[in-house]
């Protein structure tokens, strides 16, 4: 054999397998498992998957996650997971799906995580379910070296905080329900677009400088209920039509529990509930304990004039808390049958078990807590429940599922007595 023949083939081999290694494909029907490049297919129930660089879902392309499945993430790596196909990530109140790293790396010095991406779909991904699914201790920086930069996702520019979730296409299917986010360095979602059921989630420990719990844009077609803030740097809410997509924002938010938000980002929008650039609102049966303002317009671009807000209570520890969230200055909206005393503790709303003379800087969440509401509680009869639901009929995935909107409880906040 001529010795340009053998060099000819060397280099043929050679470039195979760095193709390879470039686009490592799981086999994803297997127990257990490590991954990087494109996956697709079924992550069995309880296996667990090394997310060694980051991963993508090829347009047209499914990956199923079931119950209990564990996704550690290489915290050297950082990666990304980038979905282009669909993603349904279906875990059980049992057995949640975990998107998280090795329990040596979740310390105190940690908490607000960067030691992994997080999960960007792209305008191709028709479909995102997260049900009974944890992501915590990502919000890595991007760099010009990130995937999602590289593919003109997110911000698609270096020096950005990922979100734990960006959704992207007005034509798509969003569903977040049952789910926690938390230990995030900026915001936990970042959302341009789609049809959308946030509902009986949890989000907490997030965000060092800024960040929202959810972060919605135009585009959206949003039912946001039964969810709990804690602490979020700025808003729980942040509702935009900012980016010039159709449809128009339209959010109804109801029946959610935010608690000491806004504080550590004392700024204009800092707050719980922050309008802007013509977004249309409704806002009904939400509690705000001890947040920074209450819902709050941007005066340069206000929010559509069909927007609604009624039946939401305000409670706050000290004077300076009750005074800030009084309409009539710093934009503060006022709602109809709005429960709002002008005196430090008035409309305590009895919450199971929750200091309420927790400092409101405070970014730690205690596990133990519980924010239902006592059998005397004055919030239990307060709520309204008249008003219609975007979702009221439901969104219809391709897997079969319909997710529907929850319905309206009388009680303010994200729960009523335990059962």
């Amino acid at each position: 054999m001529k010795l340009k023949q053998i060099i000819t083939m060397v280099f043929t081999a050679l470039a195979f397998t760095a193709c390879q290694k470039a686009n490592i494909k799981v086999d994803t029907t297997s127990a257990n498992g490590s991954a990087t490049g494109e996956i697709s297919g079924v992550w069995a129930k309880g296996s667990v998957h090394e997310i060694k660089g980051d991963v993508i879902i090829p347009e047209g392309k499914t990956l199923t996650i079931e119950e209990g499945v564990t996704v550690l993430m290489d915290t050297t790596a950082k990666p990304e997971v980038i979905v282009k196909g669909n993603l349904y990530s279906l875990g059980t109140a049992t057995n949640p799906v975990k998107f998280t790293v090795n329990d040596q790396y979740k310390t105190d010095a940690k908490k607000f995580g960067k030691m992994w991406g997080g999960i960007l779909a792209a305008t191709t991904c028709a479909e995102l379910v997260l049900d009974y699914t944890i992501l915590e201790y990502g919000g890595n920086t991007t760099s010009d070296a990130s995937t999602s930069v590289k593919m003109g996702l997110y911000k698609a520019v270096a020096g950005e905080n990922l979100p734990a979730l960006w959704f992207s296409n007005v034509n798509g299917k969003l569903i977040v329900q049952n789910s926690i986010i938390r230990n995030f360095q900026e915001d936990c979602t970042y959302i341009e677009g789609g049809k959308i059921i946030f509902a009986n989630n949890l989000f907490y420990t997030t965000g060092v400088t800024g960040g929202e719990a959810m972060n919605f844009k135009s585009g959206c077609l949003a039912d946001v209920a039964y969810n709990l803030v804690y602490s979020a740097n700025t808003n729980a809410l942040k509702l935009s039509n900012a980016g010039d997509r159709t449809p128009q924002a339209y959010i109804i938010a109801y029946n959610n529990t935010m608690v000491n938000t806004g504080w550590r980002r004392p700024t204009a929008k800092g707050g719980s509930v922050w309008l802007e650039a013509t977004v249309r609102a409704e806002l009904y049966n939400n509690l705000f304990a001890n947040t920074r303002f209450g819902v709050k317009r941007d005066p340069k671009k206000p929010e559509d004039s069909r927007s609604k807000y009624s039946n939401n209570w305000y409670y706050g520890y000290d004077q300076t808390t009750v005074n800030q969230f009084q309409p009539g200055s710093n934009d503060v909206i006022a709602g109809v049958n709005d429960v709002r005393g002008t005196l430090a503790g008035a409309n305590d709303p009895k919450f199971l078990n929750y200091p309420l003379n927790t400092p409101v800087l405070n970014a730690v969440f205690t596990t133990t807590w519980d924010f239902h509401l006592q059998g005397n509680s004055p919030a239990l009869t307060t709520g309204i429940t008249t008003f219609t639901r975007n979702h009221k009929a439901g969104i219809t995935t391709s897997n079969g599922i319909t997710y529907t909107s929850p319905e309206p409880s009388a009680f303010v906040g994200a729960y009523g007595v335990k059962q």
